[in-house]
């Protein structure tokens, strides 16, 4: 797997200097991934003020157990592993405040909940504003483990086998609990539909993603 790399330092030559004491490497690794990881924190928390809890939990302990990475994973799975895992850690607990409605500047990398923009379509934009809405509020009745998977691969796009090693599972286990949230999605969902008899709009086979929305916003500035 090819690691990123931005300026002079790829993402493992970074994580090594923070081991060997570099003050400022985990800084720029961070922040090189930093609105990636703050999406998944969000899309899996739920509202902004826990996905900042959890995104600091997860920077916390990658802080720390830097000197654990082994390099068997990308850096970039390795830390979407530690923050997924905080997240769930945090829900788990039943730390979390209440699922808020997301900002409609939040990115969707992957195929879930993505609308199109429609500038010049008021009535347009509004169903998919509508649409997406709902599509985030079913998520968040989904069970943890369930929303963790679709958030990781229906919307940032990640592989199932990736998605494997950052849940620390079986890709097997990973494909059931997608398909397990998107029929459970698709139940609830079931009345997005097009007008005139069309396909769903919004209503996904049980074992496809539904169907993507726009822009991106990053984590609050620190």
């Amino acid at each position: 797997m090819i690691t990123p790399v931005t300026g002079d330092r790829s993402d493992q030559a970074l994580l090594q200097a923070h081991v060997d004491g570099d003050a400022e490497a985990f800084g720029e690794l961070f922040a090189r991934h930093r609105d990636r990881l703050w999406a998944v924190a969000l899309r899996t928390m739920g509202n902004p003020e826990d996905a900042a809890d959890g995104l600091q939990d997860g920077m916390i302990a990658a802080f720390r157990r830097a000197g654990s990475y082994r390099g068997e994973a990308a850096v970039t799975t390795w830390l979407h592993r530690v923050v997924v895992n905080a997240c769930l850690d945090r829900i788990r607990a039943a730390k979390i405040r209440r699922f808020e409605a997301l900002p409609d500047d939040v990115e969707d990398r992957g195929t879930l909940v993505a609308t199109a923009e429609h500038d010049d379509q008021p009535e347009a934009a509004a169903e998919d504003a509508e649409r997406r809405r709902r599509v985030l509020a079913a998520l968040a009745t989904l069970p943890a483990d369930q929303r963790a998977a679709l958030v990781l691969v229906d919307m940032e796009g990640y592989p199932v086998a990736e998605v494997a090693e950052m849940l620390g599972c079986a890709e097997g286990t990973i494909k059931s609990r997608c398909s397990r949230g998107r029929k459970r999605l698709a139940a609830l969902l079931v009345d997005l539909h097009r007008p005139n008899g069309g396909p769903p709009h919004g209503n996904p086979p049980p074992d496809g993603p539904v169907q993507p929305s726009v822009r991106p916003r990053g984590p609050p500035a620190s």
